[in-house]
Parts: structure tokens; sequence; C-alpha cells
């Protein structure tokens, strides 16, 4: 293992915290913004959390690769769906994307674990 995703995620939502009690006003939009970005249109909320990953996946980020990998599987995603997702990463990515679409299918796993 890697990292541990899910304590990553607990973690960081725990951090967040401290955040969103400094600027909550601009937590609350935050919030806002992903409700609505996230909602049922023409793409489904578990398509717009595997763009999510692929775009976690990209731009390197942890944090992100933990939150929306967590939320894909959540709202169903298969890992085959992750892997699709992550290869798109490394067609539009590269050789990093490569590396952290590694760890978004290590996250998958752990959360799959978690469930099983």
């Amino acid at each position: 293992m890697v990292k541990d995703w899910p304590k990553m995620a607990k973690d960081l939502s725990l951090a967040m915290r401290e955040v969103r009690a400094g600027v909550p006003d601009v937590a609350k939009a935050f919030s806002e913004l992903a409700k609505t970005a996230t909602a049922t249109g023409a793409l489904d909320p578990k398509a717009k959390e595997l763009i999510a990953v692929a775009i976690a996946v990209a731009v390197r980020c942890d944090g992100c690769i933990a939150f929306h990998v967590k939320a894909a599987f959540d709202l169903g995603a298969t890992r085959e769906e992750i892997m699709e997702t992550v290869g798109m990463s490394i067609y539009m990515g590269g050789g990093p994307s490569f590396i952290y679409g590694s760890q978004a299918v290590e996250a998958y796993d752990q959360f799959a674990a978690l469930k099983a």
C-alpha cells in the first residue's frame, strides 16, 4: 500500500472543518458550487465523479483523488470504470497521470475493502 486513502479522506475532512470555520462564507459558496456541479443533468452524478477522478489524477491532487474516488465508489462506480477513467487520464496527462492513476486504483481498492 502506497497510501491509506480512507484515512486521508477522513483526516482531510477534519482539517477542512477548520477552514470552514475560518471562512464560512467561502466554504458555503464552495459547497453550493459542488452541489450544483454534481447534480443530475445531461450527465448523472457518477459520470461527473468519474470526470472529477480524471481531473484529480491529471492535476496530481492526492486529496482530490481520495474524495472523488470515494464519491465515485459510493455512487456505484466499478473498478473497471475507474480503470477506464485512469486510462483517459494517462492519455491526456502522460507519465505523471500514470503514477497518480495507479494511486486512484489503489484508493478504489481500499474503499471497496472497507465495504467487504
